[in-house]
């Protein structure tokens, strides 16, 4: 039987994390989501370490990452991420509320799949997640669990 790949939230905001939650349900995705609060929990969910010691290891269609994290920045989990052959292969889309030229560039630089910045407005906020869920969860063909990163 084929295990459904989940979807990792990793956000601080309470409201943005639930708002986002409400959105990926409202679309009827059957995918799970796992929600993480900070940069460093992240880290420990993809490693599987501390309290996600023992657990098999991450089975994602998408990472949705905030960039201002507590512990450890969105940027650094990102570098992180892309330099891991055993990760770099999974999508991460940068969802966050900075709009900085900086932060866009460099999120490229180290290897994004898509920069999306949370629209103000509820609806279009409910409107983008659902987009960016049903996009990324259905409709994206990822590389084979096989992948490894190098050929």
């Amino acid at each position: 039987m084929l295990k459904l790949k989940r979807i990792l939230l990793v956000e601080d905001n309470a409201n943005d994390a639930e708002l986002t939650l409400e959105a990926l349900a409202e679309h009827n995705l059957v995918n799970g989501v796992d929600l993480v609060r900070d940069g460093a929990e992240a880290l420990d969910y993809l490693y599987r370490r501390g309290k996600y010691a023992g657990e098999p290891g991450p089975n994602l269609a998408v990472i949705l990452l905030d960039l201002k994290l507590p512990k450890v920045d969105g940027l650094e989990v990102l570098s992180t991420l892309k330099g891991d052959d055993k990760l770099k292969c999974i999508p991460v889309v940068v969802l966050t509320s900075s709009r900085e030229e900086r932060d866009v560039v460099d999120s490229y630089r180290l290897g994004v799949n898509a920069y999306v910045v949370k629209p103000v407005d509820f609806s279009e906020f409910i409107t983008a997640v659902k987009e960016l869920g049903a996009f990324w969860a259905i409709i994206n063909e990822p590389p084979p669990s096989s992948h490894k990163g190098n050929r």
